[in-house]
């Protein structure tokens, strides 16, 4: 993927445009705890690897802030399986 991928804090969102196409992940920051809430790509641009990219670069924040992540999004969660190294930052 070559789009850059913006936190969008006041929408509380990390996103991306896509050859005209808006895709997100929408998170909820309660405390030191991001509730990672839904990953949206459109269809006209999936099968590229953007919405990985997107929980790549929030979780790469959260951690950087110090936060933990609660995975209520399946994508998310299925990220983080798949990405073990993602795992000690679940919040417990």
């Amino acid at each position: 993927m070559t789009a850059s991928i913006v936190h969008n804090a006041a929408r509380q969102r990390f996103e991306t445009t896509v050859e005209g196409q808006l895709c997100v992940a929408d998170y909820q920051l309660r405390g030191n705890v991001l509730r990672m809430t839904h990953t949206g790509v459109p269809a006209a641009v999936g099968g590229r690897g953007i919405a990985a990219e997107l929980v790549r670069a929030a979780l790469a924040w959260a951690q950087a802030q110090g936060h933990v992540v609660e995975p209520s999004c399946s994508y998310v969660e299925a990220y983080m399986r798949r990405h073990p190294q993602t795992l000690p930052l679940l919040a417990r």
